[in-house]
């Protein structure tokens, strides 16, 4: 379905961001005092009278700042004006009119798309007065807003569905999607990456790190299957996170993994796996989310061979021998091709379904291979096993005692069931039930930690 599509515009620190989240009904944009806080551009899906739209978010338009982030915040904009069927032109009425937002009002007249000029900040009555001022801009639908409160609100979107051009509403082919973020540290690569995915320059690039701050969402087709990427802020350590607006990126980030089915874990090809990205990873793998690691700017790296660095980096870190790796250059392009069939068999892996009689065969063929250790003077034993459920696996062992499953035991468990099933780069979770009665209260054991 294609939707019409609002985009808000404004000078920075007008209440884009605040109205964004109060037209959706959810906090997708961070929000502060502090300006320039949005740097892309932001897609959410709104509902207003059963009648769908997309609404775009943009960063604040400053058009005496010459700097190149400033310069390519700008081109943001000005693609999301371009793409938007209407414009929501966000003014402060307790500032009144600036320069800049009669540079902006230019702009719009310039791109002939139908405009409403929303004077914000109008949160009493008193205030009606101040909005007249704002006719000066040249705009014929003017109205004083109030997106703390959601003054007006209602009355703005009927506005803009007034306005809006007819759109076509042809079903376009049924595309599951599957969502997919982009995360690591930060300046490791990831925004170019999904400039580079989307063949658009969709994400501001700048080689200042946490450029990035909001969860950026986007659409991307490849062989019949569509796919949700989001470009995630970089994350950094607790006590490097100086202002709020990094510990809400850093909560967005999270946020986006905890959406996902699949991670792409950039690092730096020439820094190689820090302990801050270990300890990432792990927590990536305790979400049960599926993980590719992407080394990123091997154009960069002189004098090494991909396979020696794999090895290299497997044996610095083994856990991460679960993991397919993919060497890259998300500026050059090089082996980018290779994401697509890689995410495609994690996938698969992922949301594998194994027969009951299968599963049985193998934990029969485990145990006799390497039995159970002895626990206090007794055994485990696995009367049989099932799967509860797929992405990720979960498999439920009925035993009969489970504290008798060692972690090491565990972990010989978790590498058979790989060597036996193909679960690559994919976590698998064990519940267990044991046979006394006496526990049956607690029949179902909450899952095992992550190995």
């Amino acid at each position: 379905m294609t939707f019409p599509k609002i985009a808000l515009v404004g000078r920075p620190n007008v209440g884009k961001s605040a109205l964004f989240n109060r037209l959706l009904k959810k906090r997708i944009a961070i929000v502060d005092e502090m300006e320039g806080v949005t740097r892309d551009r932001i897609y959410g899906e709104g509902e207003f009278e059963a009648e769908s739209y997309i609404l775009i978010d943009t960063a604040g338009i400053e058009t005496t700042d010459h700097s190149q982030l400033n310069i390519d915040i700008l081109n943001q904009s000005k693609l999301a004006i371009e793409e938007a069927d209407f414009c929501i032109f966000v003014v402060d009425a307790q500032i009144g009119i600036t320069r800049m937002d009669q540079e902006i009002a230019k702009i719009l007249r310039q791109k002939k798309k139908p405009v409403c000029l929303a004077v914000n900040k109008i949160d009493i009555d008193q205030h009606e007065d101040m909005i007249y001022p704002f006719y000066a801009l040249g705009f014929e639908n003017c109205l004083g807003v109030s997106a703390e409160h959601g003054r007006n609100i209602y009355e703005l979107m009927e506005i803009a569905f007034q306005n809006l051009p007819e759109i076509s509403l042809d079903e376009d082919p049924a595309l599951d999607k599957e969502t997919i973020s982009i995360v690591g540290r930060t300046n490791v690569g990831k925004s170019t990456l999904m400039n580079y995915l989307s063949k658009q320059p969709r994400c501001v690039v700048s080689p200042i790190a946490g450029t990035t701050r909001d969860a950026i969402e986007v659409e991307i087709d490849f062989e019949d299957k569509s796919y949700v990427f989001i470009d995630t802020a970089g994350i950094r350590r607790k006590n490097k996170e100086k202002v709020v607006v990094e510990k809400f990126a850093h909560i967005r980030t999270f946020g986006a993994i905890e959406k996902s089915e699949i991670c792409l874990f950039l690092i730096d090809a020439q820094e190689g796996l820090t302990a801050q990205e270990k300890k990432f990873l792990s927590e990536i793998y305790e979400q049960g989310k599926s993980c590719i690691v992407v080394v990123n700017k091997w154009d960069l790296a002189q004098g090494f061979r991909m396979e020696h660095a794999h090895q290299a980096l497997i044996k610095d870190s083994p856990f991460l021998a679960i993991y397919p790796v993919v060497f890259i250059s998300a500026q050059t392009g090089r082996n980018i091709e290779k994401l697509f069939p890689l995410i495609k068999q994690v996938s698969e892996c992922r949301n594998r379904k194994i027969e009951t009689s299968a599963l049985n065969r193998f934990i029969l063929d485990a145990v006799q291979k390497c039995s159970p250790p002895m626990v206090l003077g007794k055994r485990l034993r696995v009367y049989y096993m099932t799967q509860i459920k797929a992405g990720p696996p979960c498999f439920l062992f009925f035993v009969n005692s489970s504290t008798l499953l060692t972690p090491t035991y565990k972990r010989y468990l978790l590498n058979q069931m790989r060597q036996a099933f193909d679960f690559t780069a994919t976590p698998i979770k064990f519940f267990l039930r044991s046979k006394n009665k006496a526990k049956k209260d607690k029949s179902v054991k909450g899952s095992l930690s992550f190995v």
